[in-house]
């Protein structure tokens, strides 16, 4: 799974990337001008940004330079834009853009370059610095949780008396709960989202206003999520 920012002035491509990226196992944040994207990059290096050129405020050019400038290029950078001119396109490498991909964008010309662009080795960006060096990619670590004066439940143990890890406990059983783990991902991971928004449904007395805070949703993107997994989001609960 990635990180990925989207910066699109467009909500309608942004929830779009959104909901295709997120589907495909990927965390995404998204911003809608030059200012937000600025913000989201100090705030956390994403590792994979999708750039629009052409904004309201700033073009997307110009805050790639910046970021080169500043020596915080070290994620790659996938330029979008209709109108953009070759020449647009070829500066934007020159900076230090990690490809482009021209609006409208095909479903399988997106996933094919986020998958690309996220295996390579990143270019790294340093000011003053003609020759760019590289950060090789390395998998994301989980890090392990502190040590507090909370007491842990005992974990399960196989026959011998040896300890098993939830995880490990899991993938003997081969469920989640109810969820088979002998299926498709993509399967595998309608059930656990059905669970999961029928969950919050619930818990927060289908207010999808609530819900859209909890889940960290849009409502627009939950709505249409929603419909997707076949979960009716307008019953009530019983008083």
């Amino acid at each position: 799974m990635a990180k990925i920012l989207v910066v699109d002035d467009e909500i309608g491509i942004r929830e779009l990337l959104q909901e295709i990226l997120y589907e495909q196992g990927h965390a995404v944040e998204l911003a809608e001008n030059v200012a937000q994207a600025r913000n989201a990059r100090l705030n956390g290096r994403p590792d994979l940004v999708l750039l629009d050129i052409w904004m309201p405020d700033a073009d997307g050019v110009s805050l790639l330079k910046e970021w080169s400038s500043q020596g915080l290029l070290d994620m790659p950078v996938v330029m979008m834009s209709g109108h953009a001119t070759l020449d647009t396109a070829v500066e934007a490498t020159r900076i230090g853009a990690a490809d482009f991909l021209e609006k409208p964008i095909t479903l399988t010309k997106l996933l094919t370059t986020v998958q690309q662009v996220l295996q390579r080795p990143v270019v790294v960006r340093t000011p003053n610095s003609p020759t760019p060096t590289y950060k090789p990619v390395t998998p994301v670590s989980v890090a392990a949780p502190a040590t507090t004066g909370v007491a842990r439940p005992a974990q399960p143990s196989v026959p011998g008396g040896v300890p098993v890890s939830p995880v490990e406990d899991v993938a003997r059983q081969g469920f989640l709960g109810n969820i088979t783990l002998d299926q498709p991902l993509r399967e595998a991971r309608d059930e656990f989202e059905r669970v999961y928004f029928e969950y919050h449904l619930q818990k927060e007395n289908y207010s999808m206003t609530r819900v859209s805070e909890k889940t960290g949703l849009e409502r627009t993107h939950l709505y249409r999520k929603l419909r997707q997994l076949g979960i009716d989001s307008s019953r009530k609960r019983n008083a």
